[in-house]
């Protein structure tokens, strides 16, 4: 997921959030929003991942 896309995401589950609270959601919007939650957290977990994958440790004696 790019950036542009994450931010798409964060905005549509932003809007379905606010109209959940004020008006209700359709089953068509509890859905869709699950499904961007869901796409959401697995690119969380992606980028956590590579993080994780990526870290390196390093001792005085390693001088890389």
């Amino acid at each position: 997921m790019n950036e542009k896309e994450h931010d798409q995401y964060i905005k549509r589950i932003n809007e379905l959030a606010r109209k959940a609270k004020s008006v209700g959601l359709t089953d068509e919007e509890l859905e869709e929003r699950n499904e961007l939650r869901k796409r959401y957290i697995q690119a969380f977990k992606n980028n956590l991942r590579n993080q994780l994958e990526n870290i390196r440790f390093v001792d005085e004696d390693d001088k890389q």
